[in-house]
């Protein structure tokens, strides 16, 4: 007898409420900017499902990477918009509309003491990502101004789908500070780990280290990207990527013209 198909998953609003505010200190006081990594994120069977349907390297979903920047995200499949998520699991969906709800808003908010914070429903840049082995994500600081919708990215978040990793895997993300000097903080990018950061001109991130996974393994991970109606005061707002390697800056912007609005 088949097991019972999962119920549509949702966030308990008094749940994520009563974690946002244990984790708040934590949270504004982390080193190099503001930041949280949470453990065990969701219930077990719905990370393992969501695991289970997650689309393998060869799902027609992914935009062809070796049409992308592969200077500094070689190998890294992404899937650029919500239009190319037709066909992927129902469970998949309902977990990305979940990161995309009132409740999830709502844990943001009071985590990151930013108000009035915006999903992308258009998953522009986010949504799903892969890294194939050999494989990186240079250290950069994110666009932060969304062109096609004329938002401001505040916050990110990642949620890892990553079983019996290892650290010779070199699939860390890592935390370096404003000046470019080092790295602060490096993080195991494990299974049911969530990680939420500020997103300015300042939070420099990415995975620089090849990565050194058999040929079965790869980097899964969910992305998602969160946005005020107006600029914070006293920051810095353009679309473009500012990758480590200045010289060969791209502009995220003119891509995402050029690709959904042409």
């Amino acid at each position: 007898m088949s097991a019972e198909p999962l119920a549509p998953f949702v966030f308990q609003i008094v749940e994520l409420e009563d974690l946002a505010n244990a984790h708040r200190n934590e949270y504004v006081t982390g080193q190099p900017f503001p930041h949280i990594v949470l453990d065990d994120f969701l219930p077990l069977t719905y990370a393992n499902q969501i695991l289970d349907v997650f689309p393998d390297e060869r799902s027609p979903i992914w935009l062809d990477w070796t049409k992308r920047d592969t200077v500094h995200q070689p190998r890294k499949q992404g899937i650029g918009h919500a239009s190319r998520l037709v066909g992927v699991s129902p469970y998949l969906q309902n977990m990305l509309f979940a990161f995309n709800s009132y409740p999830f808003l709502n844990f943001l908010e009071k985590l990151t003491g930013i108000d009035k914070l915006l999903p992308d429903a258009h998953f522009y840049g986010g949504g799903l990502h892969q890294i194939l082995p050999g494989g990186k994500l240079a250290i950069h600081a994110d666009s932060n101004v969304l062109s096609p919708l004329n938002l401001f990215r505040r916050v990110n978040v990642l949620f890892y789908l990553n079983k019996n990793w290892r650290p010779e895997y070199c699939g860390d993300l890592e935390f370096w500070d404003a000046e470019l000097r080092s790295c602060v903080k490096s993080i195991p990018p494990i299974f049911n780990r969530l990680v939420v950061f500020d997103t300015n001109k300042k939070t420099f991130h990415g995975h620089p280290k090849p990565l050194n996974t058999p040929p079965e393994i790869t980097r899964k991970s969910i992305a998602t990207y969160y946005y005020t109606a107006k600029p914070a005061a006293g920051e810095a707002y353009d679309d473009q990527i500012d990758w480590q390697d200045m010289k060969t800056q791209k502009s995220f912007g003119a891509w995402l013209r050029s690709r959904f609005l042409a």
